[in-house]
């Protein structure tokens, strides 16, 4: 986002850990509108080195919160940090974009908000996968009624929690069990394709709160280890629009992601990839009424940019609607509600009953389609 004439917002980032090359290299190499000015991490040491590598200073956190020309922060730690970093940022008075979930919780997610306004910034958070070509082709098509009426969707997804959760250590932590870390993906995509969930009912368990680590050469390997998060979730969603589906994920299977994201329409059949990427076909499959023809299923293509790993969509998205004087499409109030479904979700679970989802939001401008394909 954001041409050569647009004025370069300046970024410092907080967290070194793996998903910031992605960040840093998107950010730094992608997108004209912003300017990496500095990187910090909790080993100052660690901070310099990723800094060295990517050309920008590697400092401390109080000395990117202290640098005037530092307008935006992204937050690339674990969860749990989220809330006080965020916190700090906005009474430094930058603008901050973090990495999924905003906080732990909706409560301390609403308390940002709302200082947020109050300093009268901007509060962006993740995933920005549903800005990448695939939910994009797809929102177009609904919106466009190639499908027609929207009467139902099923997402489904699996992940190996043995494995990842043996490899990364902030999946073990609050805020790291599958619903939360891996669901949040599919729950945006939803959100912004549908619009905010009226209420859900689900069933959430973990299977083993005892795991072991299976990574041959790491220091843990053949270690338990606690594992107290969910690590399956199924629901369903009723949506503020009339519109109900179910969603599932069991993070007790084998590390093969299988993306099951389908919507069905009066007139055809929408299927998704996996939203924790940015691209992918998306497949429409027309309605036929006479049962001696074959659908003939295509794949759409309305020319959206951002297919292959575009993490930092969202950071330039957001200054380009600071410049614009706009909302920002990966917002706060978006990420709260989600995050405030998910509470629900777990909510349900325990009391075996429908959960009102108590906040809303609006649903998210669609991209443009670009005028080469227009």
């Amino acid at each position: 986002m954001g041409t050569t004439e647009t004025k370069k917002m300046r970024v410092g980032v907080v967290g070194c850990g793996a998903i910031s090359d992605i960040y840093l290299t998107n950010m730094i190499h992608n997108f004209e509108n912003l300017e990496v000015a500095a990187c910090c991490a909790g080993h100052l040491e660690h901070a310099k080195k990723k800094a060295e590598q990517y050309g920008i200073k590697g400092c401390t956190y109080e000395e990117i919160l202290a640098d005037p020309s530092i307008e935006m922060v992204v937050i690339l730690t674990p969860a749990p940090t989220h809330e006080g970093l965020i916190r700090q940022a906005l009474e430094a008075g930058k603008h901050v974009y973090t990495e999924k979930t905003m906080t732990l919780a909706p409560e301390t997610a609403a308390k940002l908000i709302e200082l947020a306004e109050e300093k009268h910034l901007y509060l962006g958070s993740a995933p920005d996968t549903f800005l990448g070509s695939a939910l994009q082709t797809a929102r177009k098509a609904i919106d466009d009624g190639l499908i027609g009426e929207v009467t139902s969707f099923e997402a489904c997804a699996n992940r190996d929690l043995d494995l990842l959760a043996s490899m990364f250590g902030f999946l073990r932590m609050p805020g790291g069990g599958i619903c939360y870390d891996f669901g949040v993906y599919y729950l945006t995509a939803i959100v912004s394709l549908f619009g905010p969930v009226d209420r859900v009912v689900s069933s959430v368990r973990n299977l083993a709160a005892k795991r072991v680590n299976i990574i041959p050469g790491s220091p843990e390997y053949g270690q338990e280890f606690d594992y107290t998060n969910e690590s399956q979730v199924f629901t369903i969603l009723e949506m503020e629009n009339g519109v109900t589906g179910t969603f599932c994920v069991n993070g007790d299977s084998v590390i093969n992601d299988q993306a099951i994201f389908t919507i069905y329409g009066k007139k055809g059949i929408l299927k998704l990839v996996d939203p924790n990427n940015f691209g992918g076909d998306v497949v429409y499959i027309p309605g036929v009424k006479d049962w001696t023809q074959q659908a003939v299923p295509e794949v759409l293509h309305y020319g959206f940019d951002y297919s292959e790993n575009s993490r930092g969509l969202g950071p330039s998205e957001m200054a380009e609607a600071i410049a614009e004087g706009r909302t920002n499409r990966a917002s706060a109030k978006m990420a709260y509600h989600v995050l405030d479904t998910i509470d629900q979700i777990m909510k349900s679970a325990e009391t075996g009953a429908f959960e009102k989802v108590p906040s809303t939001c609006e649903r998210p401008e669609a991209l443009p389609v670009p005028e080469k394909e227009q």
